[in-house]
């Protein structure tokens, strides 16, 4: 079956365009009052690296981070409605798709075994979801050993913070139409990228409004930000959900988080209920569910994000819209 996974047999590697021409890409007339972006360019060079049953590619392009400065990979997905020519002229909700572990040198959630895409399509045509482009970064810089950059800027380290929240969404922006406001643009994790998933949001409201995160840490545990206390506070989820909740007039942010009760850290479960009961309040919604036998893993979060907290996020989330 290797056979299959190269050229002639597969279009692995070929080179992949998001949107057809006259589909309402760069260049196309818009009304001021719109709720879509279009396509801003730079068009970055897209490969696929795998191709769907629908005929769907996730396909992987090297981004230079212009903000970060960080150079890494974003494998990224687009559900076939975005090439029907009913939505040609609208701008599609985008989810942020953070891996646990290392995320480097690839991020898991690229690869078609844990049905993340074709997930997002079969709830979409079960009313549950909205049809997310899928957007996966590498999480850190590199293997990390047991070392993790919490999605964050950690003083003298490659700014992963500002890649994800930023360079990445930039990415986004620049390649498809999208949603303008933050009522398009979320985030999902498990473990330590469910973490990321939590803290970006709550770092940043005016841009993210929902988070999906699935078995996740609930403060940075960085062994790198030793000597930065001041900073590691600055990237706490409970700091910014607390500074979230005193803040007038603050936006509303909805976390979804899923938790198995069979993690193998068994302060998980009780870590995310403590946040959850202190924190849901004001401009923060959650929900939490429990996953009977659920495990520390992909395989356990992506089936259950079915069973709640993919229509959490999605009813309060604008998509496709012109």
């Amino acid at each position: 079956m290797a056979y299959f996974e190269i050229p002639p047999f597969s279009d692995k590697g070929e080179a992949v365009s998001f949107g057809k021409p006259g589909s309402g890409q760069a260049g196309g007339k818009q009304a001021p009052n719109s709720k879509m972006s279009m396509p801003t360019n730079p068009t970055a060079q897209f490969k696929n690296a795998s191709t769907l049953s629908d005929g769907t590619h996730v396909a992987v392009t090297d981004l230079d981070g212009k903000k970060s400065g960080f150079k890494g990979k974003v494998w990224v997905w687009a559900p076939k409605e975005y090439n029907d020519p009913k939505f040609a002229k609208s701008g599609f909700p985008v989810m942020i798709a953070l891996p646990g572990g290392a995320g480097y040198p690839v991020n898991y959630w690229m690869g078609t075994d844990l049905k993340l895409q074709a997930s997002i399509s079969k709830w979409y045509s079960e009313g549950k979801s909205k049809p997310f482009i899928l957007a996966m970064p590498v999480l850190n810089p590199e293997p990390d050993k047991g070392i993790y950059w919490d999605g964050s800027d950690i003083p003298n380290q490659p700014k992963m913070g500002t890649w994800l929240t930023d360079d990445v969404p930039d990415l986004i922006r620049e390649n498809f139409r999208t949603v303008k406001s933050r009522d398009g643009w979320a985030f999902m994790g498990s473990s330590t990228g469910g973490f990321a998933s939590l803290k970006a949001v709550l770092k940043y409201p005016e841009k993210f409004k929902a988070a999906i995160c699935s078995g996740p840490d609930i403060v940075p545990d960085s062994p790198l930000w030793k000597g930065f206390d001041k900073e590691k506070a600055e990237n706490n989820p409970e700091v910014l959900a607390k500074q979230l909740i005193d803040k007038k007039g603050a936006p509303d942010v909805y976390l979804a988080f899923q938790v198995g009760d069979n993690e193998n850290n068994k302060k998980t479960l009780p870590d995310v209920q403590k946040f959850v009961s202190t924190y849901t309040k004001g401009p923060i919604h959650t929900t939490l569910r429990v996953i009977p036998g659920g495990e520390h893993n992909a395989k356990t979060y992506v089936p259950n994000m079915g069973e709640g907290p993919i229509e959490f996020i999605s009813k309060v989330m604008e998509g496709p819209v012109e």
